[in-house]
């Protein structure tokens, strides 16, 4: 019995474009969801440590209210005066009566400019106004 040898020469190969297509689709859409992050919260305050600090929520439209070392108050990525942080913490209570304040204080700011945004947030109207702290180790 003769054998014949096939001259198929062709290998079956695997087309790799989609999958690097789709590696380069995903590491674009992570980049730019960590530079959304990243303009949310200020990286220039350093949070102090508490044992019964919680994670940050997801609620919807949260407002996160940075106090700096030198006592700035900060509102996404804007430096605001008391009386405009107010109408603002005003207005966001008028449309959201369950509105949501994370206020973020340098640990080496004066505790009398956090007291201070807190105390902004109840009189607003914020029913909890939340002070975030990072988990001791």
């Amino acid at each position: 019995m003769i054998l014949q040898q096939s001259n198929n020469d062709q290998a079956i190969g695997v087309d790799l474009t989609p999958v690097i297509d789709m590696v380069f689709m995903l590491l674009i859409f992570f980049l730019v969801a960590t530079t959304f992050q990243q303009q949310e919260r200020e990286a220039k305050v350093a949070l102090p440590q508490a044992a019964a600090s919680a994670p940050i929520s997801s609620a919807l439209r949260e407002i996160v209210i940075n106090v700096t070392r030198d006592g700035t108050l900060i509102v996404n990525t804007r430096v605001v005066d008391e009386s405009s942080l107010l109408s603002m913490l005003k207005n966001a209570v008028a449309q959201n009566p369950a509105q949501k304040v994370n206020v973020r204080g340098d640990r080496d700011a004066a505790y009398g400019m956090v007291a201070r945004a807190l105390d902004l947030c109840k009189q607003a109207g914020i029913a909890e106004p939340f002070l975030q702290t990072i988990p001791t180790r």
